[in-house]
């Protein structure tokens, strides 16, 4: 673990006793303090007292006396809709309040490094959609490259539960708009921004808070490069924003719209091919085509985000080209999990929204497509341009009529259950057509999360190969 430091015989409050809130008070102890805990689930806090902890009901008056921090888990609203009430007492009692992600980077640099032949780097990962891919490609590539690494945040392990950083290591994290906003501490050396659509907007008070969030990873430490997509304006404002004028190569420019020649470095994939461009002249392209983990526009920007990081640290195009090669994919992330008779079975669990379905719906021409759940704001209609390639679609969920009916222009059967919509798409799909979960939707109508909905998927497929 990585001990917390600078509170060393103070106490401490941690509110929210899931992963990332147990492996905090274990690093805040390491480090020297004394901490109390709270959370709003008995079985939690029955959990947390079992491991030792101190229980305090951190909303009570006075409960906060004597407290030099307050460090709460992402999931607990900080501002919007409304705060946490713990949180709340300690503003009005002057405790700051910090999470997990701005302790690690407080606490992650220690003396230990002035004997390394080679400093430890951080490379942090965020956007809307691609950020876990692109950050578990960043570490896959340090893997295959033979570089020492870790992966932790949003995905993986917590930050506080990696170990001690080793010669020359590079730390890839994945942080999501909740972990960005809060942290008081925010220094990568490499920051990754792969783009922005509406998402959580009812916990950052819209989309500019939204996009506030995610440009503090950029803002708060000023890392020394920064990997930024173009495509969207907010991507476009926050390259302007970190660049001293066009010349600067410490921001490189990653799209997959349009070709960025004119960037001082630039990466971008036309086509299929990634291309990578410095002051005017082509330095590398590979055919990212035949890569089956990264299928579709989506993965090809992620692709070119997790190429740009690398080659920050200096790997070669030849090294990257052979480490995408085998990227496996994520599971539940345009995951390949089956093939029978000429039809594909792919499970993209994880495309929650309405952005990341159309990501999915444009990776493949001939689509049977299962989707539906817990609608988000917004609706459907960002979705209806996409849906050419859909030969039918198979609508889950307890509002799955309601979903179909907002599908103008395609197919659309209710099927309700995952087990059905599996059972209809293997009786129609015809060769050479893939079935795809791209389900548009959250999965709490009918799963605890994503991971589950996807896991029944590959389950009811597999049944019946």
């Amino acid at each position: 673990m990585i001990p917390v430091r600078g509170y060393d015989g103070e106490t401490v409050a941690v509110l929210g006793l899931g992963r990332s809130g147990r492996a905090t008070a274990r690093a805040l102890q390491a480090g020297g303090a004394q901490v109390i805990a709270w959370d709003d689930s008995a079985p939690a806090r029955d959990a947390a007292e079992a491991d030792g902890l101190s229980l305090r009901d951190l909303s009570r008056e006075g409960a906060l006396k004597g407290v030099a921090a307050l460090v709460t888990s992402p999931g607990i609203p900080h501002l919007y809709p409304a705060a946490h009430p713990a949180i709340a007492a300690a503003w009005a009692a002057g405790v700051p309040v910090d999470n997990d992600i701005g302790l690690f980077f407080r606490s992650f640099a220690t003396d230990a490094w002035d004997n390394f032949d080679q400093t430890p780097r951080v490379i942090a990962v965020t956007g809307s959609n691609g950020k876990s891919t692109t950050a578990a490609l960043i570490h896959h590539i340090l893997v295959e490259a033979g570089r020492p690494t870790q992966l932790a945040g949003n995905i993986g392990r917590g930050v506080l539960d990696i170990e001690p950083a080793r010669d020359g290591e590079v730390v890839v994290l994945e942080l999501s708009s909740y972990q960005t906003d809060l942290a008081r501490a925010l220094t990568p050396d490499i920051a990754v921004f792969t783009n922005l659509s509406p998402d959580h907007l009812d916990r950052h008070g819209g989309l500019g808070g939204y996009f506030a969030a995610k440009r503090r990873l950029f803002a708060e430490g000023g890392p020394d490069r920064a990997v930024i997509g173009v495509d969207e304006a907010e991507g476009r404002y926050l390259a302007n924003q970190m660049a001293e004028g066009p010349g600067d190569d410490r921001v490189i420019a990653v799209s997959v719209t349009r070709k960025l020649a004119q960037a001082a470095w630039s990466v971008f994939a036309s086509k299929g091919f990634l291309a990578e461009w410095r002051h005017g002249q082509q330095v590398a392209s590979i055919d990212l085509r035949a890569v089956p983990g990264l299928p579709g526009r989506h993965n090809h920007q992620n692709a070119c985000s997790a190429y740009a990081a690398v080659r920050s640290l200096g790997l070669g195009p030849k090294t990257i080209e052979a480490a995408l090669a085998t990227y496996p994919g994520l599971p539940h992330r345009s995951q390949r999990i089956a093939e029978k008779d000429g039809v594909i079975f792919v499970n993209d669990s994880k495309a929650t929204n309405v952005d990341s379905a159309a990501q999915a719906l444009q990776a493949f021409s001939r689509i049977r497509w299962i989707c539906g759940g817990l609608e988000k704001e917004g609706g459907l209609g960002g979705l209806l341009p996409y849906l050419g390639a859909v030969a039918k679609a198979y609508v889950i969920g307890r509002e799955a009529d309601a979903f179909a009916r907002q599908l103008t222009g395609v197919e659309a059967e209710v099927c309700t259950t995952m087990s059905r919509a599996v059972e209809r798409a293997m009786a129609e799909a015809q060769p050479g057509e893939v079935v795809l979960l791209a389900p548009a939707a959250a999965s709490f109508d009918q799963y605890d999360n994503f991971e589950k909905r996807g896991e029944d998927f590959a389950a009811q497929v597999r049944a019946r190969l």
